[in-house]
């Protein structure tokens, strides 16, 4: 039951009683599974291309790309925190003993702190945090070389010291070159002028978390001068934050709302899916979708840009063949059943789009309503890797309760991991998720889609959480690349291995992609 207070503190953040109605009953019922029937494969659903495709796909990108509005969309509202966990655990376990010091160091795996410690001069945040040792009347060396690995530690993680443990990676230095040193946030900048450049301006939209806005904002005006005097172009960068209307509630395991000491109504954030609103409001002819911690240094990032290309290429030709078949099916001309089989072949060949039995008998005036239901959607062009054990979703076959097929990219938690035949298929992947996405959010009369009405709402999911050391449970809105954009025209391209290079921990800055 809610009270004036809960109404007064939800109508603060555009959440309507209905809202928490319904995601109350959701806790009740849960969400449905997927079903996966098969992954996809270069055989079935991952567009391979050979190097003559390459080169056309490349050389179209470069010519559209010249007078289309392009912008480079990048979640960067995650907190580092996970970066640095193995550094808190031994932290919060450390107590100045010999016994805990030596147990520091005896794991000496390569994402061990043992390892972070002996490369503790390869990282691009070094200097800094010697600089920050300095200025509290400390040398960190003298810390390395007196074994005070604990208070070196500290100083990297905690508000004492620089406090990465508890930044946004955007704002962590990432790379360390011959005269200078980069952020994530600077290496997007640098990316963006080399594949994203149109009429010589850059647009780059970063997703936030309010809190850190200002040094974001400060980060922005200091580096993109650099950037633009090497490059030659603009920068227009625009920052947002998660819509706070896309809070979910929380709830006790009997599925009663839980409540702060204060009584209000504990409300959390509902996960990237909830950026599917930032993306809404982007108003461009075709957006690049990377997430900050995928970056490399210069020297390998001709890959990179040549698979952007190629990725904006097949989104160009996919669309403007799109385009001129929507402009046919919806005028007044006559239209022939060989010009729809055409065009129903293109669908499915092309685009992926599961044709029914039922098309076949159809009326002709029935096939061009399907025809233009299936066509006038946003479109999406996904870039796959082939699974090297990486973590992330991957792109699979899913059928729906009408029996029809789509393109998905699927997470485990989105299926039963207790089903011996869905695990089958979940473990027979080829390939998996980088999150390296071009889309195309218009329709074929430059008129913007709405994009909430393409999401998948059964495809949320509930997870356990703690909170002041009780168990709770959370809601979290469908993953911006899976329900999110589940009723997209859905693309799947093989890229190679040498475009994903995430940064998930922070010995990954010490593998050769990382490094000068």
């Amino acid at each position: 039951m809610l009270t004036e207070k809960d109404t007064q503190q939800l109508e603060r953040q555009g959440i309507s009683k209905k809202d928490v109605n319904d995601q109350l009953e959701r806790f009740k019922k849960g969400y449905p599974q997927l079903n996966i029937v098969a992954p996809a494969t270069p055989e079935n659903g991952i567009k391979m291309t050979s190097k003559e495709d390459k080169e056309k796909y490349i050389t179209l990108y470069k010519k559209k790309s010249k007078n289309a509005d392009i912008t480079k969309f990048v979640p960067a509202s995650g907190a580092a925190s996970r970066m640095f966990k193995k550094i808190f655990e031994v932290l919060d376990a450390y107590d100045g003993s010999e016994e805990k010091y030596l147990e520091m160091l005896t794991d000496r795996s390569a994402s061990s702190v043992y390892t972070l410690v002996e490369n503790i001069h390869e990282f691009a945040f070094y200097r800094d945090l010697a600089q920050i040792c300095k200025e509290k009347g400390e040398c960190i060396e003298s810390k390395f070389e007196k074994k005070d690995y604990a208070g070196a530690l500290d100083l990297l993680v905690s508000e004492r010291g620089l406090n990465y443990g508890h930044y946004p990676k955007g704002l962590i230095k990432f790379h360390k070159y011959k005269n200078d040193t980069r952020t994530a946030l600077e290496e997007h900048l640098v990316e963006g002028a080399m594949y994203a450049a149109s009429k010589k301006t850059v647009n780059i939209h970063f997703t936030i978390s309010p809190e850190f806005e200002y040094d974001f904002q400060k980060h922005v005006k200091a580096a993109t001068p650099i950037y633009e005097e090497r490059f030659g172009i603009t920068y227009n960068i625009e920052f947002s934050n998660q819509k706070r209307y896309t809070d979910t509630v929380a709830v006790d395991l009997e599925n009663k709302l839980e409540r702060n000491e204060d009584g209000e109504i504990i409300l959390r954030p509902g996960g990237h899916g909830s950026l599917i609103e930032n993306l809404n409001e982007i108003d461009a002819d075709l957006i690049f979708i990377k997430n900050i911690d995928n970056v490399v240094t210069d020297r390998l990032k001709d890959i990179t840009v040549e698979y952007k290309e190629l990725l904006g290429g097949v989104l160009f030709d996919k669309k403007e063949k799109v385009f001129n078949y929507l402009q046919k099916l919806t005028g007044n001309e006559e239209i022939g059943d060989a010009y729809l089989t055409k065009v129903s072949n293109f669908c499915n060949e092309e685009l992926n789009i599961y044709i029914p039995d039922s098309f076949k008998s159809s009326e002709n005036k029935e096939k061009i309503e399907f025809l233009v239901s299936q066509l006038n959607r946003p479109m999406r062009v996904c870039g796959m890797v082939k699974n090297e054990d990486e973590p992330g979703g991957g792109p699979f076959w899913v059928e729906d309760k009408n029996g029809l097929r789509s393109l998905q990219i699927v997470e485990s938690s989105q299926f039963d991991t207790n089903d011996k035949e869905q695990m089958k298929v979940f473990n027979t992947a080829t390939h998996f998720n980088p999150v390296d996405i071009a889309c195309s959010t218009k329709n074929y009369k430059g008129e913007k889609f709405d994009l909430t009405k393409y999401i998948d709402i059964e495809t949320g999911f509930i997870s356990e959480k703690s909170y002041k050391g009780k168990t709770i449970k959370a809601l979290e809105h469908p993953g911006l690349w899976n329900g999110a954009m589940s009723n997209w025209i859905t693309i799947f391209v093989e890229v190679p291995m040498e475009t994903f290079n995430p940064v998930k921990v922070i010995n990954d800055l010490l593998r050769k992609e990382h490094r000068f």
